[in-house]
């Protein structure tokens, strides 16, 4: 196992080089690639025993492969298949596949990750693969969104590896366990790296602009599996050092609430999903113990999702309201709504069920009033007439199918879920959202300001959130 282990990780490079090679063979390699990784993931849920590998003594490199990251690993796997059959026939060149793959190779070793030195090496070629993907049109405007994205994570991961050093300093281990007991500005600085990486509260209103205007396979790809790069990190730090939780639990809260009040008000689609990704990463941290099935569930509706909004046919939600959607891609659409809401009979049921019986009483109001704006928010994608005519490319439903097949799927994981007093809540909550949409969100004209999101003030807003970690979390916490 620990050879296969290994040789997985390698893979995707060797591969992503290999597809330079034969270019002709590009697609059909970066789909076998991400496959083999969904296979990987799915045999370790069968394989109880977690593995850990010690590769290079204290120094790192520390790997902890389980189920946690079984659930990542799959997400991971299965969102890159659906990007590249979405490619399949839009005339992508090599470059494109290989930047696919090596990102998502990256992605899969900061899933595997257990030391603060290879995460941040893990990070940072996630972080340029994402650049490259993002400024592939070669537009001046892609080309600064990329630059933009680049910037603001390479300055958060400054700040990382600062305060992976000093962790190094007091313990002399670049381990997760040596956040316990590490200086308070050491745990500050890591985890805002993470959150800024991770598009996590403002910190990450980085994410909005950069996804919404990206390509639609990329938007997917970046809401799908990259954010989650930088939350896995700390769904992992929660679960091993317990002083860690209340901190990863406020963020998610925090997170939570940010995300959905900006998606309420939303009248462009991508933004609107961009605003929701923020959202949702708040319920995989409220929750670490189960943040992983959520982080799945996810990661394939919310692919799904960017990948239709980029087959309708306007991004202007008022617009939409006007223009009828072709009745299989409106179909699709739903499905995915319902999904992401917490409709019965979809994998985003159970994960809102189970990360509802893992919050804490403290948590539980505020994500309840999250769930409400989920279902206020996707009840404008719900209610879109129906009846136009298709314009999907040739992969689109190939990739579409592999989503929504994926969170029908995905409901055997926690079957349980599927009791009287379980259903009732949550399509409580959706018809509450249906209702408050109708009658007060529908026709509303409210903007709210995107100043925050402007490139000038998102340095300062991480600075910010250091001084909060810093003062209000950590040392509070006296750890």
């Amino acid at each position: 196992m620990s050879t296969i282990t290994i040789t997985w990780i390698a893979l995707p490079f060797f591969v992503g080089f290999s597809i330079y090679l034969l270019p002709k063979l590009d697609r059909y390699l970066a789909l076998c690639m991400a496959f083999a990784s969904a296979g990987y993931a799915l045999q370790l849920f069968f394989d109880q025993s977690p593995l850990t590998l010690q590769l290079l003594d204290n120094f790192g490199v520390i790997l902890t492969v389980d189920q946690l990251s079984g659930y990542f690993i799959l997400t991971n796997g299965l969102v890159t298949a659906a990007v590249i059959l979405y490619c399949w026939h839009s005339g992508k060149t090599a470059f494109f596949y290989a930047q696919t793959i090596i990102l998502h190779g990256s992605v899969n070793a900061a899933f595997v990750c257990s030391d603060l030195i290879s995460l941040y090496v893990a990070l940072e070629v996630s972080g340029i693969a994402a650049f490259l993907l993002i400024a592939y049109p070669r537009t001046d405007r892609s080309i600064w969104v990329g630059l933009r994205y680049l910037f603001v994570s390479n300055v958060a991961m400054l700040f990382y590896l600062v305060g992976a050093v000093l962790v190094y300093q007091a313990h002399h281990s670049f381990g997760f366990a040596g956040l316990r007991g590490a200086p308070p500005e050491a745990l500050a600085l890591i985890f805002l790296g993470l959150l800024t990486k991770g598009g996590i509260f403002v910190s990450g209103l980085w994410l909005p602009l950069t996804h919404s205007e990206s390509e639609t396979p990329v938007s997917a790809m970046l809401s799908g599996v990259v954010v989650k790069a930088g939350v896995y990190p700390l769904v992992r730090c929660a679960l091993m050092v317990e002083e860690v939780d209340p901190i990863v639990r406020i963020f998610g809260v925090g997170t939570a609430l940010l995300g959905v009040f900006y998606a309420v008000f939303e009248k462009d689609t991508k933004r609107m999903l961009a605003f929701h990704t923020v959202s949702q990463l708040g319920f995989i941290l409220a929750a670490p113990a189960v943040g992983g099935f959520y982080a799945l569930t996810h990661g394939l509706v919310k692919s799904a999702l960017f990948l239709i909004a980029g087959v309708l046919p306007s991004r202007n939600l008022k617009e939409l309201q006007h223009q009828p959607i072709a009745t299989p891609i409106w179909i699709a659409l739903v499905i995915a709504s319902f999904s992401i809401s917490g409709f019965p009979l979809l994998s985003g049921f159970g994960a809102k069920v189970l990360t509802t019986k893992n919050l804490l009483p403290w948590q539980a109001i505020a994500m309840n009033i999250a769930a409400l704006g989920t279902a206020i928010s996707f009840a404008k994608f719900i209610f879109l007439p129906l009846g136009g005519k298709a314009d999907a490319k040739p992969g689109f439903w190939a990739a579409v199918i592999l989503l929504i097949g994926g969170l029908f799927l995905a409901n055997i994981v926690y079957y349980e879920a599927y009791t009287f007093t379980n259903i009732i809540k949550p399509l409580a909550t959706i018809g509450l959202g249906w209702l408050a949409y109708f009658l007060i969100f529908k026709h509303s004209i409210l903007k709210l300001p995107h100043v925050l999101e402007q490139f000038e003030h998102l340095i300062g807003v991480m600075s910010l959130i250091l001084l909060l970690l810093f003062w209000k979390g950590f040392a509070w916490l006296g750890i």
